[in-house]
């Protein structure tokens, strides 16, 4: 099986297969439900968090249980009018318009979507100087399925747009561990409840990391032990990657690290601690501050970034009095 085909696998096709995130599920359950009973298009949906919690894999969901087409693109490849009107133009009645990193898209493109989103038209226009005229685009209904790690970044007028405005949280650890045996079972690989347990506990609350690690620890049990994964070998293939007990990696434990350190726990700015540990800001706020944070590792003050009690005490540091 190539990696192309096992990714697909791994992803769930069905509500029912999903595993995690059972408030939404019940929710989209209601909502997909009413919507096929009435023959009409599903209402259109934000769905909002952290990365690597399943929102594209949702959305694939989303479309196969309405038995409907999928169009999947992000916000950055949408460039310019012509480009919506091009995907627009390839729905029919019920289709799932599936657009990643919403929050990227041009201004001129997102106002374009106002009248495809409420009205199911837009107008454009065609030609140049004096020869250039309107033209009224008809649409048929369709479900446009936006996906964010910044809400927060989101018009007022786009976000009041959509009907389903839906939050993804992190995982449980006993969701994780089911995952992962899902997940080793698609690889054909051997394991242990101890080794998906151990995995789960360390792959941050998400389902992404999760199989990732798996990855890893299959490749460590193959190579260094019989090809099963227990716990014992689960906890020796993540500790070679440096990730520790509660999930942190090399990242995680460099930043806080460096914020006891070099400034005795905070207040330090965001900025301040990019250039010291020599990452880009947008990827400290976006993928290792949200676990830092949901762990209580550190806090947001308004002089900056602190670290807390739980992470001295967890990277082994007296705390400051």
């Amino acid at each position: 099986m190539d990696e192309l085909s096992i990714e697909k696998s791994l992803r769930p096709q069905y509500l029912n297969q999903y595993i995690g995130q059972a408030k939404l599920k019940l929710e989209l359950g209601i909502y997909i439900e009413a919507a096929k009973s009435r023959e009409e298009a599903l209402d259109h949906v934000l769905l909002y968090g952290p990365p690597g919690l399943g929102k594209t894999t949702m959305a694939m969901v989303i479309a196969n249980e309405m038995a409907v087409n999928i169009r999947t693109t992000s916000g950055p490849a949408i460039e310019k009018a012509g480009d919506l009107v091009a995907l627009l133009n390839e729905l029919e009645a019920g289709d799932v318009l599936f657009i990643d990193e919403i929050h990227r898209m041009p201004r001129m493109v997102e106002e374009m979507l106002y009248s495809a989103m409420e009205d199911y038209f837009v107008d454009i226009i065609v030609g140049q100087g004096p020869t250039a005229h309107p033209v009224h685009f008809p649409l048929p209904p369709f479900t446009l399925i936006g996906a964010t790690t910044r809400a927060g970044m989101l018009s007022a007028p786009l976000r009041d747009r959509f009907g389903i405005v839906s939050h993804m949280e992190y995982y449980t650890i006993e969701d994780l561990s089911d995952i992962v045996i899902r997940s080793a079972d698609i690889f054909q690989t051997e394991i242990h409840d101890s080794g998906a347990l151990e995995i789960a506990k360390r792959s941050r609350g998400t389902p992404r990391v999760a199989n990732r690690l798996l990855k890893r620890v299959r490749d460590y049990a193959q190579v260094q032990s019989d090809g099963i994964v227990n716990q014992k070998v689960a906890d020796a293939a993540l500790s070679m990657l440096r990730v520790d007990q509660k999930g942190l990696d090399y990242v995680d434990q460099k930043m806080v690290r460096t914020m006891i350190e070099v400034y005795g726990g905070g207040p330090v700015g965001l900025s301040t601690i990019a250039a010291n540990i020599g990452e880009e800001m947008e990827t400290i706020e976006d993928m290792v501050e949200p676990y830092l944070l949901q762990m209580g590792f550190i806090q947001r003050t308004p002089r900056g970034r602190i670290v807390t009690q739980l992470g001295f005490d967890h990277l082994g540091y007296p705390i400051n009095n």
